[in-house]
């Protein structure tokens, strides 16, 4: 393999060992695989508690239903907080333990909306577990490591995905896939890195934060 293409895998495809956890993560998507992942890692007692966060997809207008995996979950779907419920449930996780988000719309508000989430209901989040797809893999962890830069943030993708780092160089489909991750981790995070690192203000939520939270979302008192 090539130097660059290596170096580009390894940049898109982040990937951690699971860890001891206060909680797992889910960013919103409408596959099972991320949520398949965050039940197996509850089941194995990684973490108390599961963060599914997901409306739909802004550009979509509703929840398109299951995109990929090898089960099928039937029900019907307002949203993906409550697609990634069911698999959840399905997989082992009580209703108890998963946590409700369903007002985000898209990557960078699933990070926002869990903030408030956990800011509700008193959270300390030291370290965290973040399942999603494997393609998505840093620019989830950018997103959720700006609104938790007190925490360890491991990622844990989900398994069994099409798109894989070893084969997306192998079709059109992939190289657009993962080189477009590349480029809106440049420009999705212009904004947010200039008010992270010359506007420190460490308060939550911050002005881009505010006005980023979706309508609806928790907000600390």
């Amino acid at each position: 393999m090539r130097d660059w293409i290596r170096d580009l895998t390894d940049f898109v495809f982040l990937q951690d060992d699971p860890a001891p956890a206060d909680i797992l993560f889910i960013a919103g998507n409408a596959h099972a695989e991320p949520a398949e992942r965050a039940a197996g890692l509850y089941r194995a007692g990684y973490a108390p508690l599961v963060l599914p966060s997901g409306r739909y997809a802004a550009a979509a207008g509703d929840f398109p239903g299951q995109q990929s995996g090898a089960r099928r979950y039937s029900g019907r779907f307002e949203s993906e907080w409550t697609f990634m419920r069911c698999v959840l449930m399905e997989n082992g996780v009580p209703s108890e333990a998963i946590l409700r988000e369903d007002r985000a719309r898209f990557t960078y508000q699933n990070a926002i909306a869990s903030r408030a989430r956990t800011e509700a209901a008193a959270l300390t989040i030291r370290r965290a577990i973040l399942c999603c797809m494997p393609v998505h893999a840093r620019r989830s962890f950018m997103y959720y490591s700006a609104l938790f830069p007190e925490a360890e943030i491991l990622v844990c993708p989900a398994r069994g995905c099409e798109l894989t780092r070893d084969n997306w160089m192998q079709t059109e489909a992939g190289i657009a896939a993962v080189l477009g991750e590349v480029e809106r981790c440049g420009s999705q995070f212009h904004d947010i890195l200039t008010e992270k690192l010359l506007h420190p203000a460490g308060v939550f939520p911050s002005p881009l934060e505010q006005r980023w939270m979706p309508e609806g979302a928790e907000e600390p008192d």
